[in-house]
């Protein structure tokens, strides 16, 4: 077997050691107190973590690199930690496939995809994440074309309650493939995922500071002009910053290492990182601070391969909410949020990210059948964000807003089988692979019923 932490007491009684097998997330804002924790180091270790579980009467969870904001992947059961199932398992250059180990951080199959001259086609901007989590989670972009991970999934294998190892796709299980790239862990542990791939491509990057007047009239025009298009509102401000990625036959012109440096790592994350520590120790100060920095931006452009251009490193922690709008209503609900934010007494340092993605056929996916927006707001980590997100919710929910599932949100299984119009196949699906909730938690029970 792989490794095993067990026998712990409860955490916090007088004068026990802290737990070893305590996790927590990325955020901070979810922990859990596992019975054991499981490192497997092979599929048939998996099989067996998942058999020895349900004859113990424990439930199991596996949990990737932790950058949900939500507890789907907490347990007092069994947790999998998979970080030794990673690499590339297999490259079908016809097919224009690449199958990849579960545990796989999306940051070393990036780099492992380009050394092979190959790439997905659309990512998020975060690379920590393992493969598994970010697709199970609903993990996307912003695109007009393609936009989430799990869209770009061909196959999967599965090791469902009873330990067995189905492998699915649109021709093998393809009821359990429509549901299972987007499956919450609620179906079974993911093991490998095969992935759509494209011979290396380049982008041009171009970045460009905007008003939100201008940028929320334009924003069909952007939408439609652009293979990528996003935008950040910078609340207590009437500034944004647009990006927009486009695909280029070069040459490459990437940032140079320092302009790279000093834009990505100093002001993105050093900087940003003690104006939010001053924004929280000094409250009053976060519009101020805002209008300045917002001002402070100018354009750029550069040119280079995918993943340099849609990834970017993410070293402030924060906590999320994200909700999937009609991409016909997105801008109105914005306008509506900023409405809501320039009166109040709130105070928010990190600006708003608007994405868009378009309609799939993935059950549970957050674009499930709908050309869609992403409105996502953030809060510093350590900073009150219950009466923000409260009143970002009522807006969203208002406009028929479908939450991301790996983010703050408050939604349960009554309103979220209004919202998604094949809520009922992935739940039947649900009862037949796990009748017993041998992949349950508290968390799954709120958002899918028990």
């Amino acid at each position: 077997m792989g490794t095993v932490t067990a026998g712990r007491k409860q955490p916090g009684a007088p004068g026990t050691p802290p737990n070893p097998a305590a996790w927590r997330n990325w955020a901070g804002n979810v922990t859990a107190a596992p019975a054991r924790v499981v490192a497997p180091a092979s599929v048939g270790e998996v099989q067996e973590a998942v058999r020895r579980a349900a004859e113990d009467g424990l439930r199991v969870k596996a949990v990737g690199s932790g950058h949900s904001f939500t507890a789907a992947a907490a347990t007092d059961g069994v947790l999998l930690r998979p970080q030794a199932l990673t690499g590339i398992l297999g490259v079908d250059r016809a097919a224009g496939t690449v199958t990849v180990a579960a545990g796989t951080a999306l940051k070393d199959l990036n780099r492992a995809l380009a050394a092979e001259g190959l790439s997905l086609t659309n990512m998020g901007d975060i690379m920590e994440q393992t493969v598994s989590g970010a697709t199970g989670t609903g993990t996307h972009g912003t695109g007009r074309d393609s936009a989430s991970i799990a869209a770009q999934i061909r196959g999967l294998e599965l090791v469902t309650a009873d330990g067995r190892l189905l492998t699915c796709s649109e021709k093998e299980s393809p009821d359990v493939f429509a549901a299972a790239r987007i499956g919450l862990g609620a179906l079974g542990v993911v093991t490998a995922i095969t992935f759509a791939v494209e011979p290396l491509f380049l982008l041009t990057a171009r970045e460009e500071p905007m008003r939100f007047d201008r940028v929320t009239a334009e924003f069909d025009e952007h939408f439609a002009e652009n293979e990528h298009f996003e935008f950040y509102w910078f609340p207590h401000t009437g500034n944004c910053n647009t990006k927009r990625n486009n695909r280029s036959q070069g040459p490459a012109a990437p940032l140079g290492p320092v302009s790279g440096w000093v834009e990505d790592e100093l002001l993105s994350n050093g900087v940003f990182q003690a104006v939010n520590s001053l924004g929280r120790a000094v409250p009053a100060a976060i519009p101020g601070i805002a209008r300045l920095a917002s001002r402070a931006l100018s354009a750029r452009s550069y040119t280079d391969i995918p993943y340099k251009v849609f990834t970017s490193p993410r070293r402030v922690r924060f906590v999320e909410m994200e909700y999937a709008l009609p991409r016909e209503r997105a801008v109105e609900a914005l306008r509506e949020l900023k409405a809501m934010v320039d009166p109040s007494r709130l105070r928010i340092s990190f600006p708003v990210e608007v994405r868009t993605a378009p309609a799939d056929d993935i059950a549970l996916s957050t674009a499930s059948g709908r050309e869609t927006a992403y409105i996502a707001v953030h809060m510093y980590k350590g900073t009150p964000y219950q009466a923000y997100f409260t009143a970002a919710e009522r807006i969203f929910t208002a406009y028929g807003g479908r939450p991301h599932w790996g983010k703050v949100h408050t939604r349960d299984a009554a309103y979220l089988a209004e919202a998604y119009p094949r809520f009922g196949e992935f739940t039947a699906l649900r009862d037949r692979l796990d009748p017993d909730r041998l992949f349950g938690n508290d968390y799954l029970r709120r958002v899918l019923g028990d």
